[in-house]
This record gives C-alpha cells, sequence and structure tokens, in this order.
C-alpha cells in the first residue's frame, strides 16, 4: 500500500482517537493539577448606638471575577494526589511510623478512602480475571460438545447474563440474596441462621460482588472461546485420538495451545473492565461494605459540590492502575510476536 493511501486509510480513525480518546486524558490530567477558588471573604463592621458587630459576607463580584481571569482555577501541583483522599502520603507515613506489624499498617490504610477503594478494586480484579477465564473455557467446550439441535437455544441461554442490561442484572442477584430472597433464605437455612444477612456483612458482600462479576462477563469469555475452538485443527484432534490422548490431554495439548492467543485477548479486556468495576456496587448499595475507584470518581462527581479536581486526580491514578496491570500481559504478548 502506498503511503499517501495509508495515510487517508488511518487518518478518520487517527482523527476520532485524537478526539474522543487523547484529547480527554489530556483535559483529565491537566485539571488534575487545578484545584477550585476559594470564595473571596470579605469582613464588614456595621455599628450602631449599641456598639459595632463583625459580619462576614462572601465577595460575589470578587469571586466571579477572580474565576474568570483563571477559569482552570488554582493551580495546586501534586497537592491533590498526596492529600488524605488520594495517596495520602502523610498519613500512610503516621501509620507506618505508629503501626505495632503489618497487620496494624494494614488497618490503618484501610481507614484511607483511596487505599480502601483500591484494595476491594485489585480483589475484584484478581479474583473475577482468571474465574471468568476459566468458567468462559468450560462453557465453551460444554457447548461445543452438545448435539448440533440443541447448540442454538444451549448458546441463548448462555449468553443471557451478558443480553442482560448490567444494572438489572445486579439488581435482580441484589433482590436474591435479600432475606426474604431465594439465595439469602437459602443462606439462612443452609446456616442455621436466621439473622443472617449478606447486606450487612462485608465479607458476603464482597464475595456476592464478585460473583456478579463472573456470572456477568463469562459470557463474553465464552463467545471468544467458542469461535476459536470452530478454528482447531480438526485433524490434529483425530491424530491424538487415534494414538491414544484422552479428551483431557487433548485439550491440554491441543485445543489450550491453539486458543492461548485468545485467552491473551480476554485477560486484557476483562483486567480493564474489572478494574473500573461500577455497577454493582451502585446496584447492590455496597458502598457502606465496598468501594472501587471508579464509585469514588462518581461519589466526587456528585452531590452539590463537585470535586472536578479529585474525580479527575482519582481518574488519572486509575489509568496509572489500569497501564501497570496490563504491562505484564503485553510485553508477554509482544516477546511472543517478537519471536515470529
Amino acid at each position: 500500500m502506498k503511503h499517501s493511501s495509508f495515510f487517508w486509510f488511518v487518518l478518520p480513525s487517527t482523527l476520532l482517537m485524537l478526539a474522543f480518546i487523547a484529547f480527554p486524558i489530556v483535559s483529565v490530567v491537566t485539571q488534575s493539577f487545578y484545584t477550585a477558588h476559594e470564595q473571596v471573604v470579605v469582613q464588614v463592621e456595621n455599628c450602631g448606638p449599641f456598639g459595632c458587630t463583625q459580619e462576614t459576607s462572601v465577595d460575589q463580584e470578587a469571586t466571579a471575577a477572580l474565576r474568570e481571569a483563571e477559569p482552570m482555577g488554582e493551580f495546586a501541583g501534586f497537592e491533590i494526589y498526596t492529600d488524605r483522599n488520594h495517596l495520602a502520603f502523610g498519613e500512610v507515613a503516621a501509620a507506618w511510623v505508629n503501626a505495632d506489624g503489618l497487620p496494624d499498617f494494614g488497618r490503618s490504610l484501610m481507614n484511607l478512602p483511596f487505599y480502601k477503594a483500591l484494595a476491594f478494586t485489585l480483589t475484584y480484579t484478581a479474583v473475577v480475571t482468571p474465574l471468568t477465564i476459566i468458567l468462559g473455557f468450560f462453557i465453551a467446550i460444554a457447548v461445543n460438545s452438545v448435539a448440533r439441535a440443541m447448540k442454538g437455544p444451549t448458546i441463548f441461554f448462555s449468553l443471557l447474563p451478558m443480553i442482560v442490561t448490567p444494572l438489572v442484572g445486579s439488581l435482580i442477584l441484589f433482590w436474591m440474596v435479600d432475606a426474604r430472597g431465594i439465595l439469602g433464605a437459602g443462606l439462612q437455612w443452609l446456616t442455621d441462621d436466621p439473622n443472617l444477612s449478606v447486606k450487612a456483612s462485608t465479607g458476603l458482600m464482597w464475595i456476592m460482588l464478585m460473583v456478579y462479576g463472573v456470572w456477568h462477563a463469562a459470557p463474553f469469555a465464552f463467545v471468544v472461546f467458542y469461535a476459536g475452538l470452530q478454528t482447531v485443527n480438526t485433524d490434529t484432534l483425530e491424530s491424538a485420538m487415534v494414538d491414544g490422548a484422552t479428551r483431557w490431554e487433548r485439550i491440554r495439548f491441543v485445543v489450550l495451545p491453539h486458543l492461548f492467543p485468545l485467552v491473551t485477548f480476554v485477560a486484557l479486556i476483562q483486567l480493564m473492565d474489572n478494574f473500573r468495576v461500577f455497577e454493582p456496587i451502585v446496584s447492590f448499595q455496597a458502598s457502606a461494605h465496598a468501594t472501587s475507584l471508579s464509585y469514588a470518581i462518581y461519589n466526587d462527581l456528585g452531590g452539590e459540590t463537585r470535586l472536578l479536581s479529585s474525580a479527575a486526580a482519582t481518574s488519572v491514578l486509575t489509568i496509572i492502575g489500569i497501564a501497570i496491570l496490563l504491562s505484564p500481559v503485553l510485553v508477554r504478548t509482544w516477546r511472543d510476536f517478537d519471536r515470529k
């Protein structure tokens, strides 16, 4: 392909990526270094027959003029990143000095908003991502082995969790784990504890959020792996069967190596999706037990006081976290590609 043809071919995609990805990221990074101007407060002394009184009021004109002169706000540098709501360097150092061992230090970190959200986000990502890949793979193997007449309905029901809107799906599970729901009542019966409540237990709530994450994401992995199974070389499988390979051995030595690039692809997508977990926390009303980095951004942007700079800083830290998580997978993929 000529260079000019290639240029015009990639130009629309490049412009769209710049407009919807690059420029917004630059804007968010820039905003994270600025904080909103404080209101200009003036004190007025009113004197009367019975003495003088001091009254404090906000000078609206001066405040508006200041904001008009510096619309980005007041430059704060990395101050927002290091405050208590984010990396909290001062609080972390004090907790390390005063801690009586690592468990006590860990409990102190969990009292800080950013580290509390980061702990759940990392745990959710580390648990849901591999379980999604494993479950999706086994569903694909099972569906691929079903009789042709049953494959259509089986595929349809396997895709239902992905078809259902995330918010609706999480709400359904939330109602089911209620004390009056089938899962909540079942847990009470199994544990012989009529007072057991998933909503009141941090541990059970974390588990339920992760169960929902696997349930919702497994169909995507299933679709990818099922498509990959259709491209497995049948001659190789038949040769393995003739040589006496068992079903597990055929899966291990023929199917898995063939699907490994797809495993990498699914892992990349799931790492990005799971690291920005948000909908289940809102639907389960689980913010008292679990908060994520995306929920922290939502919380900063909500309410009457919109903390744009705080939300921007958390967004930048989230992007950095995703980049760190993806880097080992990307490096491995690059090395495999380079060997070829």
